[in-house]
């Protein structure tokens, strides 16, 4: 595993400096013919090319205790592994979920063994996969109320202003809905299902604790706090509450206890560079980052607050706020 990781580690950094938001993660290469950010919801070819740079394979990996890395390149999926069968959240893609299966494999572990399906939030490029899998492994799918109801539509009935087309997926209906601070345990491990809407309108960040090296670790599961190109703040007929759902959610998030994070896409939590120090075997774990969650939740607020000020301050008529930074790709 180390070796292979040694050998696309140029290649990780690539992939996720697509996904990586402004003030949240570090670019991870100067590269020319990374995918930019997408600043136009009606930029079909910029929102493909953006998709398609996630969907390249890397190795999967342990990450801590029982939870392992079966992601994409640029869209996360996390294996937690119980007595009792396992737990995934995020499929990523309908086309990725052949990297999940093939990653389960490789690190020892049966697909047909994962008995539930979370999510961090209803996008296509995190539950485009839930229906394949789900039809590959009988899993039960668990989702939030407002979540549980985009999955029923396969996206149709998302708020975001980006095409049909490349945002829609297979329907899949939700087996459990869960409210805030509701449990999902199995086989021993317990997850807590924490909403935190506005990127989407049942985004959830799950958290859970383990233990590392004789220490209890609190571990979350971002659900993302990035606002996509063509989503406005104020006056949004699609989500009339969408700033008090944002204000919320920070607020929210402040509070989590957190040693180690995970997020959606890698460059959100600066995960090419986290895996290349764990290949180095760095000491302590470098995946312990209460300091760096506290500064992406304090960046994803600040450019919330911009924005928000930014629409208020238009004038009478003004046609919507367009994202001229890249939180526009954290989908």
């Amino acid at each position: 595993m180390r070796s292979g990781f040694h050998r696309i580690g140029w290649v990780l950094r690539l992939g996720v400096a697509g996904a990586a938001l402004a003030g949240v993660g570090r670019a991870q290469t100067t590269l020319a013919d990374k995918p930019g950010p997408v600043t136009d919801p009606r930029d079909n070819i910029a929102i493909k090319r953006l998709f398609d740079s996630w969907k390249a394979p890397v190795p999967p990996r342990h990450l801590v205790a029982n939870i392992y890395y079966v992601g994409a390149i640029g869209i996360s999926s996390y294996l937690i592994t119980t007595p009792a069968g396992h737990i995934l959240i995020d499929t990523g893609f309908d086309e990725t979920v052949p990297i999940i299966q093939r990653g389960v494999e490789q690190l020892g572990f049966k697909v047909s063994d994962i008995k539930l399906l979370l999510s961090s939030h209803a996008h296509v490029d995190h539950v485009g996969g839930h229906a394949r899998m789900q039809q590959l492994t009988g899993a039960r799918i668990v989702a939030s109320a407002a979540d549980a109801r985009v999955l029923a539509t396969g996206g149709a009935s998302d708020f975001i202003q980006w095409p049909r087309a490349l945002i829609l997926y297979q329907p899949v209906q939700a087996d459990r809905i869960v409210a805030d601070r509701e449990q999902v345990t199995l086989g021993g491990v317990t997850l807590t299902a924490n909403l935190t809407p506005g990127h989407t309108k049942g985004a959830t960040t799950w958290t859970m604790d383990v233990t590392e090296a004789g220490r209890v670790q609190h571990v979350v599961f971002f659900s993302s706090a990035s606002i996509n190109a063509g989503t406005t703040l104020v006056n949004n007929p699609n989500y009339p509450e969408i700033a008090e759902d944002f204000t919320a959610t920070f607020a929210r998030l402040k509070t989590l206890p957190c040693d180690i994070w995970f997020a959606p896409h890698g460059g959100q939590f600066a995960m090419a560079e986290k895996f290349e120090k764990l290949e180095q075997g760095a000491s302590p774990n470098p995946l312990i980052d209460p300091a760096g969650w506290r500064t992406m939740i304090a960046a994803a607020e600040k450019t919330f607050l911009r924005q928000l000020a930014a629409e208020k301050a238009a004038p009478p008529g003004a046609t919507g706020y367009r994202m001229s930074n890249s939180t526009s790709t954290g989908r």
